[in-house]
């Protein structure tokens, strides 16, 4: 069986995990009929469109 080389410090293990951790920004684009960012594939919530057609009518 595999035997580790030598002791992994607490900070050197923390940086190679710190990676896993990281949350990523989600992708926004922008809506084709009002122009609003908006998170791909969902209904603008500006406008109330999907796909350029209103879906939910919006106050």
């Amino acid at each position: 069986m595999a035997v580790p080389k030598g002791r992994v410090s607490k900070s050197k293990k923390g940086k190679r995990k710190a990676s896993t951790w990281k949350i990523a920004t989600p992708t926004l684009v922008a809506c084709s009929k009002c122009g609003e960012l908006m998170v791909p594939h969902h209904v603008c919530k500006a406008c109330g469109s999907y796909n350029k057609k209103v879906v939910t009518p919006v106050d």
